[in-house]
């Protein structure tokens, strides 16, 4: 079992930032999509522990439908997302109005994105720590978040 899937039942757990959760899905990019799509149906098969906020679900829309490559149909994006939103083995989480106080205080410190940072500070609400993203430059900056970049050996192939 690869390094990606050291998150199994019963432990902690994973968020999945944005960009894992549209390669799953994207097929313009199959050399990303194979290991972010493994991923992901780990989630849904309920092999893994894994998280997503409301946040990435309505980026993921945004991007599945504006940013990719070939873009999908508004209604296929909008049966991915919902099919996050209503799968129970999917955690979602969701911040508040002091997650974003903190998020504010933090995005000065790290000098980092602010919905980055935003993610981060939703992850330490849930006591979530492992991020899964491709942005790890951003949010190594985190001191709380362990970064996995499933991707990261495509870019050393």
């Amino acid at each position: 079992m690869g390094k990606e899937m050291n998150f199994m039942k019963g432990e902690e757990g994973a968020f999945f930032d944005t960009n894992i959760l549209a390669y799953a899905f994207d097929e313009s990019d199959e050399k990303r999509r194979e290991p972010c799509e493994k991923l992901v149906k780990t989630g849904f098969q309920g092999d893994a522990v894994c998280y997503v906020s409301n946040q990435v679900l309505g980026e993921l829309y945004v991007v599945l439908t504006r940013h990719v490559r070939r873009p999908l149909s508004k209604e296929k994006a909008a049966v991915i997302v919902s099919g996050l939103i209503d799968s129970p083995k999917w955690n979602k989480i969701n911040y508040t109005h002091l997650t974003v106080r903190r998020a504010l205080a933090d995005f000065e410190m790290f000098k980092t994105s602010f919905w980055d940072v935003l993610i981060a500070e939703t992850m330490r609400d849930a006591g979530v720590r492992t991020l899964y993203t491709e942005n790890e430059k951003d949010f190594k900056k985190i001191p709380w978040v362990q970064v996995m970049n499933p991707i990261s050996t495509l870019h050393t192939a």
